[in-house]
């Protein structure tokens, strides 16, 4: 079949016409897929950064709670209990004796003065304002100082290495892990020794929770409540590491890596 040279141009025409819009076809569902790709990845981005804020919100949210029923229990068993000595002793001085007055009211005046001092340690633990000003090292210890004061544990806090503050948030969502881990044993370890060891390496601090409670399985699922599955995801927000070790009636251990970065 022969065409003719005009008929062989307007063919070359249709042919190169054909071509430019299949390429303009598939460039154009190139740019649709790789926009839709986009779209999809801002959205996820965006759903981690919202369920990001939600964690640290609710992070700073459990930390004013347990914060606020610390006070309370400590209002209750502690505080309650010496300014009712107080009262007693106000109540029972010895007037006929002037020795005896004068040391039953300073008594009274101790005991107030103690108060007093307690009162003024728990409006500074109000608030998150101890992680934001002291870090997560003073935040431990003013939370371990709480459980020692019950009298019912052995506390054992050690802290290793050139300190590191985190950023805020980090910190925050840190320490809410240690609150967590610290509750768990309180609740169900019914242990008579915590340990808490901080050590500050290069990149990564390491921090390891321990105690000599009754202890669980780790191969039964049933036995990982929503206290262990909380503090496993806010690891993984910090993009940290953990090891969960426990024996039955031999305690529980928990190593956490968390990098600096």
């Amino acid at each position: 079949m022969h065409f003719t040279p005009s008929e062989t141009i307007v063919l070359f025409i249709v042919l190169c016409s054909v071509l430019i819009l299949l390429l303009v076809f598939f460039i154009a569902l190139i740019i649709y897929r790789y926009q839709q790709k986009q779209n999809a990845y801002f959205k996820n981005l965006e759903e981690i950064k919202i369920d990001h804020e939600n964690i640290l919100l609710q992070s700073q949210v459990e930390m004013q709670e347990k914060t606020f029923q610390n006070i309370s229990i400590e209002i209750h068993d502690n505080i309650g209990q010496k300014l009712a000595l107080a009262k007693l002793l106000l109540n029972t001085l010895p007037y006929e004796s002037v020795e005896k007055l004068s040391l039953q009211v300073q008594s009274s005046i101790d005991i107030v003065s103690q108060v007093v001092n307690e009162l003024s340690d728990m409006g500074r633990g109000m608030s998150n304002e101890i992680v934001l000003q002291n870090g997560i090292i003073k935040a431990t210890e003013a939370e371990l100082l709480q459980i020692k004061k019950t009298s019912l544990y052995h506390i054992n806090f050690e802290v290793g290495g050139d300190t590191v503050f985190l950023d805020v948030k980090r910190e925050l969502i840190l320490f809410r892990v240690i609150q967590e881990c610290l509750h768990n044993i309180i609740k169900h370890a019914r242990a008579t020794l915590i340990g808490v060891q901080l050590q500050f390496h290069k990149d990564w601090l390491s921090l390891e929770i321990s105690d000599n409670g009754k202890g669980f399985d780790t191969a039964n699922a049933n036995n990982m409540g929503t206290g262990i599955k909380n503090i496993k995801k806010r690891i993984r927000l910090l993009n940290g590491m953990y090891t969960i070790k426990s024996v039955v009636d031999n305690g529980t251990t928990i190593k956490i890596e968390i990098p600096f970065i």
